[in-house]
């Protein structure tokens, strides 16, 4: 495995560079300077496969169109890294049609432009693999109860599979969330994608009554129906990889907050989403709120999320996609501003759309190759009541011309996890501090061992992480005058 240390370095070398950057900074932050970077954040995007929106952006209809297609790809995640994102949310379901080769539902047409064809290889397994080997989290996207237009090709194989669980609106159709069977259902596509692929997150996109839908029920019975659905996914992913993660998109407005209204638009009454609810009863593992507002409806709940998160990461779900001329034109210093006061409030950030991000809208990438300019790792799931590994052992360091290979022994898993990765630290001293994310310069390691090419004389320490997120303390590299440190464990 090869990574290049070039970015990592700059950003711990005090130059002339480094001081521009730390003017730039000053200059372009227009309230305040950017808040602190911590170890441990959600960087994520919506990767939207939808009429390939985001990706992908031709059509497989051959191996070289595949390819292209694969590359594209390949090309999105590696700007993804270069900002570094950690987490993508790829779309998987879109409306009763998937982007992988599922026994239940149809190939969507995103991937050949044509409903129920292959595009030849496995677009969920690809994504997978690319994310993994650039240290990011894949969590797999679906879209619960929308099925899309009446006469389109989910609805027309839902229509002849389960009739009985779509309910028509108008000329589109959706799921009814107040037929019991629908949990199992939709239970059902999660499970199947969990045990086939190796997801670290399920991501549940539209858990809720659809905007059109007259809902007869009592709010409280509605709630109590679309928990139902949360429930038994939870029931079904947790018997097979209980480390993977579920999620959510609610509305991001949970519900009217004393001195500020939620505009009629809210989780909680307008949609039956209990989202918080959801946290604090352990049925959720994160969230992320779709905070498409600004403004008295976006920093008030920016607040409200943070106080209420049970201790569960929360990433605020920004309009990015306002930036664009004919989505809003927000300016840029609204982004930045709203970027800043997440994260001052402890919460993870999340991009809709990541083709906003990635082409630069505004300048909203160059600021989050700034704001983002150290590594993070995502929160590990310290309520899960599993144990960090042991520490990794024997790291040695072979130092050359051509760049430096570093070679460790296994740690040990305590938990349930089916294996490890490792994150590797550098500095110019020893020991070095694995307790400090500016010295990150790699993580997600799935082999042990790596090759570096720094620019400088580093030392290193590598620490082994679970399925959990759970650090162990970290292995410094040894010398021949140098004992093998183990640093105590990060939030064992």
């Amino acid at each position: 495995m090869h990574f290049n240390l070039s970015h990592f370095l700059s950003a711990r070398r005090w130059t002339s560079t480094v001081i521009f950057h730390a003017v730039l900074l000053l200059c372009i932050v227009s309230l305040q300077p950017l808040a602190a970077q911590p170890k441990h954040e959600v960087r994520a995007v919506w990767l939207t496969t939808y009429g390939g929106i985001d990706w992908p952006r031709t059509y497989a209809q051959s191996e070289a169109s595949a390819e292209r297609q694969r590359e594209e790809l390949r090309h999105t995640l590696d700007q993804l890294q270069r900002a570094n994102i950690n987490t993508v949310l790829f779309q998987t379901r879109i409306r009763g049609t998937v982007v992988y080769p599922s026994q239940i539902e149809p190939w969507d047409a995103a991937m050949t432009g044509h409903a129920g064809r292959s595009p030849g290889y496995d677009p969920l397994l690809f994504a997978i693999e690319e994310c993994h080997r650039r240290g990011m989290e894949l969590h797999a996207w679906l879209v619960a109860i929308p099925m899309g237009k009446w006469d389109g090709a989910g609805c027309r194989n839902m229509r002849r599979t389960h009739p009985q669980l779509l309910r028509r609106l108008g000329a589109d159709a959706a799921l009814n969330p107040e037929n019991s069977a629908t949990a199992g259902y939709i239970a059902s596509l999660c499970e199947e994608i969990t045990r086939r692929y190796d997801v670290d997150g399920i991501h549940l996109d539209y858990i809720r009554y659809p905007d059109t839908w007259n809902i007869s029920v009592s709010r409280q019975q509605g709630r109590q129906n679309i928990t139902r659905i949360v429930s038994e996914v939870r029931r079904r992913v947790k018997a097979l990889k209980p480390w993977v993660k579920l999620t959510c998109s609610p509305i991001g407005k949970h519900d009217d907050m004393g001195r500020y209204s939620s505009g009629g638009w809210n989780a909680y009454q307008r949609v039956c989403q209990d989202a918080q609810g959801w946290l604090r009863d352990g049925l959720m593992d994160g969230l992320f709120p779709m905070m498409y507002f600004d403004g008295r409806h976006f920093y008030p709940f920016v607040a409200d999320w943070s106080e209420c998160s049970y201790g569960r990461p929360i990433a605020a779900g920004l309009g990015t996609y306002r930036l664009a001329r004919s989505e809003g034109d927000w300016s840029l210093s609204t982004i930045e501003r709203q970027m800043n006061v997440a994260r001052q409030h402890g919460l993870g950030i999340c991009h809709f759309r990541s083709r906003f991000l990635t082409d630069d809208t505004k300048g909203v990438y160059q600021f989050t190759l700034l704001f983002n300019h150290q590594r993070a790792l995502v929160p590990p799931m310290t309520w899960a009541g599993t144990e960090a590994p042991t520490p990794p052992t024997l790291l040695s360091v072979a130092r050359t011309p051509s760049g430096n290979t570093l070679t460790w022994s296994g740690a040990t898993d305590r938990s349930d996890g089916d294996y490890l990765t490792y994150n590797i630290y550098a500095s110019p001293s020893l020991p070095v501090d694995t307790g400090d994310a500016s010295l990150l310069a790699a993580q997600r390691v799935g082999a042990q061992t790596i090759s570096l090419q720094p620019s400088a004389t580093l030392h290193y320490a590598v620490t082994a992480v679970s399925r959990y997120g759970l650090e162990s303390g970290g292995c410094q590299e040894q010398t021949s005058n140098q004992t093998n440190y183990v640093l105590p464990s990060w939030r064992k």
